[in-house]
């Protein structure tokens, strides 16, 4: 009797489960909607294939690059170079959530959000970002609050209040996806990186989800002394005293960005978006990140094969004798091409994929660790040898891609296929970055709604 009460009670289980639709398979229905959008100020780089490493010539015996066909995946790319103000933005957003964050030790009921609109308390207050801190200080007891954000007083210049930039430190998390590959099938001890963690000796090398989430704390100020630092007598320039600070610079490429700070950048920039995706309920984006130098150099080709330069070439200038970027074009004359240094981004005509500045102007930070014998060990498709290095690694895994050349190097470093690197927690006067975004799907367009495929109700 008790089986047949069982097997009863089991149909009626699955029975008042069914779908109260017409019994098809019709998939999960209203699910988020998701906007196939062209991020602002980015450019669309179709998926394809193309030989890295050719048409380049290896004067300095340098043997970094062996020409290899080379599998990419449709992505978005700058069109540009990250600008000073685009930065500035950064840099602002980060001053401003400091600044709430004081404000609202003591004026909570108007700088932060206690409950959320369910009525649901959190753990932590949020930042009521709708209120507008009143940067003139006219009201004293604010002024006081946000003491601690500006340089003391004794350290002013003139007296003049102004934030101290030591104090502007980005916290971000990130995911440990190759820890959170690595699996010990066979029983064979773990890498040293998990030896001894909680995780280690697990069944098929399982791990706690908090040993794969990465915290970084970082002061994303730009080294804006970096040009003293990189050629000599550089005391009386200009660009020292003003090139992130004046309205003059805002279009210029930003510069004395380290590779964790353009990185902090791209999870800033992921971040600003998909809140703002999932406060209209639309799905979230893929994460903005630094290029690998495939992606790049697939880029800079603008869709040619064997080219030198990203206008094709094979010389840097064109039929009426003017150059087409800004590089040292000759000994000591670095105005020859119409600029000394940097210039305004954009200046020059783009390549066939429509972005600017992929040769000259400033080199760029790609996520890869520069090894000499990428070409040969990496994997065709969507080649990476990307490698997150901490304070306790070797220099050399500290040494990060740059492509593209820049205001300071000979012809030969502006070319598609030059490779050079700098080390990850140095920032130049000559490096910049712009980000790049992993197209969902294969390519633009695809993937069309039709009868066969979207439910009808």
């Amino acid at each position: 009797m008790r089986r047949i009460f069982l097997l009863a009670s089991l149909t009626l289980l699955v029975a008042g489960c069914g779908s109260s639709e017409s019994g098809e398979l019709i998939g999960v229905q209203n699910r988020k909607q998701f906007e196939d959008m062209q991020p602002y100020g980015m450019v669309e780089v179709p998926q394809g294939s193309f030989m890295m490493g050719s048409a380049d010539e290896d004067p300095y015996s340098s043997n970094t690059f062996q020409p290899k066909t080379v599998q990419i995946n449709s992505f978005w790319m700058d069109e540009t170079e990250i600008t000073n103000n685009e930065y500035r933005q950064f840099v602002y957003w980060v001053r401003d959530s400091i600044a709430y964050k004081l404000l609202g030790e003591i004026f909570p009921e108007k700088y932060l959000i206690e409950v959320d609109q369910y009525g649901e308390e959190y753990g932590t207050p949020l930042i009521n970002w709708k209120a507008k801190i009143d940067w003139t200080l006219a009201n004293s007891e604010e002024r006081d609050a946000l003491d601690p954000i500006f340089i003391p007083t004794e350290e002013r210049f003139y007296n003049k209040r102004q934030v101290d930039t030591k104090k502007l430190n980005y916290e971000y998390f990130w995911i440990d996806y190759q820890a959170a590959a690595k699996k010990d099938h066979s029983g064979a001890e773990l890498s040293q990186e998990y030896r001894g963690s909680a995780f280690a000796g697990r069944p098929n090398g399982l791990r706690n989800r908090n040993q794969l989430i990465k915290k970084e704390v970082i002061n994303i100020y730009p080294d804006t002394l970096c040009w003293m630092h990189d050629y000599a007598y550089s005391y009386n320039d200009n660009y020292t005293r003003s090139y992130f600070s004046h309205p003059t610079y805002d279009d210029y490429p930003v510069v004395g960005v380290t590779y964790k700070q353009a990185k902090a950048f791209s999870m800033w920039r992921t971040f600003m978006m998909n809140n703002y995706l999932e406060g209209q309920d639309y799905a979230r984006m893929e994460d903005f990140r630094l290029p690998t130098e495939a992606e790049w150099e697939y880029a800079a080709k603008g869709g040619s094969e064997g080219v030198p330069y990203p206008w094709g070439g094979p010389y840097v200038s064109n039929a009426k004798g003017c150059f087409i970027a800004n590089y040292k074009p000759t000994r000591g004359n670095y105005d020859k091409d119409g600029g000394i240094e940097t210039i305004v981004v954009g200046h020059y005509a783009p390549n066939d994929f429509g972005l600017y500045d992929m040769a000259g102007n400033v080199a760029e930070w790609c996520e890869d660790t520069f090894n000499e014998s990428a070409y040969n060990v990496a994997h065709d498709l969507n080649q990476t040898m990307r490698y997150e290095a901490t304070d306790q690694d070797s220099p050399q895994m500290k040494r990060k891609v740059i492509r593209g050349g820049s205001w300071k190097d000979q012809k030969h470093f502006i070319r598609t296929s030059t490779r050079a690197y700098e080390y990850q927690d140095s920032g130049k006067s000559y490096v910049g970055f712009r980000c790049v975004q992993s197209y969902l799907g294969r390519v633009r367009g695809d993937n069309p709604k039709t009868s066969s495929n979207v439910y009808k109700h």
